[in-house]
């Protein structure tokens, strides 16, 4: 549906209403970002000026968020993990209808880190994942797990959360876990594979999981953006 060029209504306002109707209709779930300034200016065929006062209307209207560099939002549409469940970090974003995807980065046998000798022996499995949702990425994650894991499948890795593949693997319920978080400078390479600024400030969530006869299951790490992500504990956000 094109807009009325003679129309006294200022174009920019057509295109506020537009797309203020559409978030209304829930189009942009469930990430709520909208297209940038380059695809409406194409979808409506006006200026990037046109587009950015439409986009000002909506956010006075605190319809958006705007976050240099990152997007722009539908106000209040953030990934919420809920710390006080036993569950995956990838099984958070998908049962929030968010279009999760992971990609392996490192699956290998390492020699256990000193301080996990007591938990994972002198050998243990490290996986390295990229956390996306949508095209976006959104977070690193950093296992140490049993030594058994790096015979995984690669395919499956990057399908299944880490509850799930340490389960089919080991044959045992993860049950139990202790979570910390904190916040991190984030490291060149690490700032590079989610797309952050060097030295940016991340969250860090990690945790400790047990299988149901008290023995480690796996320690990770996760090196989270920010900007759209929130801890809840029962009904309370925290970060």
């Amino acid at each position: 549906m094109s807009l009325i060029r003679n129309n006294p209504v200022a174009m920019y306002l057509q295109i506020a209403d537009r797309l203020r109707r559409e978030i209304a209709e829930g189009t942009y779930e469930p990430s709520g970002r909208l297209p940038s300034e380059s695809q409406i200016m194409a979808r409506f065929d006006v200026s990037r000026v046109t587009v950015r006062l439409a986009l000002e209307q909506l956010d006075k209207d605190g319809l958006i968020e705007r976050r240099k560099g990152k997007g722009t939002f539908v106000a209040g549409k953030q990934v919420r993990h809920q710390i006080d469940t036993l569950r995956s970090f990838h099984e958070s974003l998908k049962v929030q209808g968010f279009d999760a995807t992971m990609r392996i980065v490192e699956l290998t046998t390492i020699e256990t880190p000193s301080a996990f000798i007591p938990s994972f022996g002198t050998k243990c499995a490290l996986l390295e994942r990229l956390h996306r949702v949508g095209n976006e990425p959104i977070a690193l994650g950093r296992s140490l797990l049993p030594s058994l894991m790096s015979e995984m499948d690669r395919d499956i890795a990057e399908q299944e959360p880490t509850y799930a593949l340490l389960k089919d693997k080991a044959g045992a319920d993860i049950t139990s876990a202790e979570i910390a978080i904190g916040a991190r400078a984030a490291e060149p390479r690490i700032a590079s594979l989610i797309a952050a600024a060097e030295n940016a400030v991340l969250l860090v969530l990690e945790r400790t999981s047990y299988f149901d006869n008290g023995a480690c299951a796996e320690w990770s790490e996760f090196f989270i953006r920010p900007e759209r992500y929130k801890f809840v504990l029962g009904n309370r956000t925290i970060g």
